[in-house]
């Protein structure tokens, strides 16, 4: 039996987030000052300091943030001269964004929407990262996550991801921490994995929390210039 070819870009047709995932982000940031979120840090993620000190992403590139929440990493960004954007499904996340730019006098571009339906043009970013969203999404949606950040990067461009995984079983993070095999099987059709590292709980590398580091993955990868490779 011949192997089913790679899924291509847009193959399946977009649902987008349902209004009750919609309802619970927005109630989650009316209910709660950001600072007081268990994902929030006022320092950048160490996997995009890392990926700037080694020129992953091109100096002064646009750069995308996809689940940007408050706006850290989009604020470190733009303080290091990157074009920075920031989407977020909560429009209390944009509004503190917003108001900490302005706070610091930066100038970046943050809008309300939907990770499998990105309100950005295709090919309009150099880079993208994730610190967090992609291991929130309903499983079934995976795909269309990939379609779009595949649209929005740059054949050749970096995408950065960051999820909690498997490893960790403490109660604090998503319902749902995706095995290595899970990420591969949404993103490798359509980016190549570069490299991949686990940090354990607790681990110097892993997702910071008053009640110590979570356990996650990092991974860098690069959009496709070509379609996946068939099985052979």
């Amino acid at each position: 039996m011949n192997a089913p070819p790679p899924r291509s870009p847009k193959s399946k047709r977009r649902r987008g987030i349902s209004a009750a995932l919609r309802e619970g982000w927005k109630e989650t940031y009316e209910r709660s000052a950001y600072e007081t979120l268990p994902w929030f840090s006022k320092d950048p993620s160490p996997w995009l300091v890392r990926a700037v000190k080694q020129k992953w992403i091109p100096p002064g590139a646009a750069v995308l943030d996809v689940g940007c929440g408050a706006g850290t990493n989009v604020l470190w960004l733009a303080r290091r001269g990157f074009r920075a954007y920031g989407v977020d499904i909560s429009p209390g996340a944009i509004a503190a964004a917003r108001a900490r730019a302005k706070e610091a006098g930066l100038r970046v571009t943050l809008r309300e929407g939907d990770a499998t339906d990105l309100p950005f043009a295709g090919g309009e970013f150099a880079a993208a990262i994730d610190s967090g969203c992609f291991h929130t999404l309903p499983i079934e949606m995976r795909g269309d996550y990939a379609d779009e950040l595949h649209r929005v990067v740059r054949p050749g461009g970096a995408f950065l991801l960051i999820w909690i995984g498997r490893e960790e079983t403490r109660p604090m993070g998503p319902a749902h921490r995706p095995s290595l095999a899970e990420v591969t099987a949404a993103l490798e059709p359509l980016f190549i994995f570069e490299s991949t590292e686990f940090h354990g709980p607790n681990s110097e590398g892993g997702w910071s929390t008053p009640g110590g580091s979570l356990g996650v993955y990092t991974a860098r990868l690069t959009r496709r210039t070509e379609p996946q490779p068939p099985l052979r």
